[in-house]
């Protein structure tokens, strides 16, 4: 069983560090959610005078990948192999993570935790921590068994600790699976307590008539399930997938490593829901960075009383989100940083 001991963010020093921000050469608040970021940077970074500086140092993007028996009911309209497909894109450099990851400097890395496909040894930011070759159909029995979702939470922590071993203070996460908003609805389900049908959306594209069906399928997922527990972790293991769960690992654990954690959209938003249920200080270190167009993505973020950075429309998965929103953390940084004191210009020359 996985202990956490998550430290909440510091608020004994709120008052000095919003002091230095309410000080910049602007009106109070003129910087609106900015000023909310600088603030929460600086408690998670344990800034207790204004002469010290936040730092954003090595920032990772870390995309979990593996597969979903779920697949085989057709709640995707693309086919299981895309999975594979498009972690051989992502280590090529040709995927749309690639493309934002180098723009802002990121650090890029792609985690196989269950993807149903084998990929070559020694790949420049390629780790394979393979626990199984894909989940099993939950509509007929759990996803997974109850050791191989801590294998690959095991698998999550060891990322997030390597990352942090590496200087990173600041990481983002992704997925790709195909299937996973399916994991993802029904993980919703459950612990927000709201109808499937309002958490069950197009995924990768589905028709009207899609949607409908994929509802129907969860919902008899659900009311086949035979789980006696009704704690995170079990739903965890019985709909979950293999990269959802390294996910929630890796959230816990760079919370506890102090790093500040970048959500990107609806599925990794799930896997921050579980993660919350576990230890809810998890939140204090997270970024939402954009409103998935995933249906359900909206009421999932409200749950956790979250307010994302950006509203783009976006709904491709892949860690995207966190790379886009990037520069806007950044500039958090920079202007508690870098502008200049109120109190210095009004200074007697």
């Amino acid at each position: 069983m996985h202990k956490f001991k998550i430290q909440p963010i510091s608020t004994g020093y709120k008052e000095a560090i919003g002091g230095v921000i309410e000080n910049k050469t602007k009106p109070v608040g003129a910087l609106g959610r900015l000023e909310e970021l600088a603030l929460q940077i600086a408690q998670i970074q344990g800034v207790e005078s204004p002469e010290q500086v936040l730092e954003l140092i090595n920032p990772h993007l870390v995309v979990f990948a593996a597969d979903h028996g779920i697949t085989a009911e057709g709640v995707s309209p693309y086919p299981a192999e895309v999975t594979y497909l498009m972690v051989q894109n992502f280590i090529g450099g040709g995927a749309a993570i690639n493309v934002f990851t180098r723009q802002n400097n990121m650090q890029l890395l792609v985690v196989d935790v269950g993807v149903k496909g084998d990929f070559a040894e020694n790949t420049p930011h390629f780790l394979k921590l393979k626990i199984r070759k894909g989940t099993e159909n939950f509509l007929h029995q759990a996803a997974m068994s109850t050791p191989e979702m801590h294998a690959a939470m095991d698998a999550g922590i060891t990322v997030a600790n390597g990352a942090a071993a590496k200087g990173c203070n600041v990481i983002g996460f992704g997925e790709m699976g195909i299937g996973n908003t399916s994991s993802a609805a029904v993980l919703m389900h459950l612990i927000t307590k709201l109808p499937i049908e309002l958490c069950v959306g197009r995924g990768t594209g589905l028709d009207d008539a899609g949607v409908l069906k994929k509802t129907a399928i969860l919902s008899q997922a659900v009311a086949n399930c035979t789980l006696k527990n009704t704690e995170p972790l079990d739903f965890l293991s019985y709909f979950g997938g293999l990269e959802i769960a390294a996910m929630v690992g890796a959230m816990l654990q760079a919370a506890q490593n102090k790093m500040l954690v970048l959500v990107d959209g609806f599925i990794a938003s799930s896997a921050m829901l579980v993660a919350s249920e576990i230890d809810s200080a998890v939140l204090d270190y997270a970024v939402f960075c954009h409103t998935s167009g995933e249906k359900g993505h909206a009421r999932m973020l409200e749950h956790m009383h979250a307010r994302p950075l950006l509203d783009l429309g976006m709904r491709l998965g892949e860690g995207t989100g966190c790379a886009v929103a990037y520069p806007i953390v950044q500039s958090a940084v920079a202007f508690y940083n870098e502008m200049s004191k109120m109190s210095d210009l009004m200074a007697p020359r």
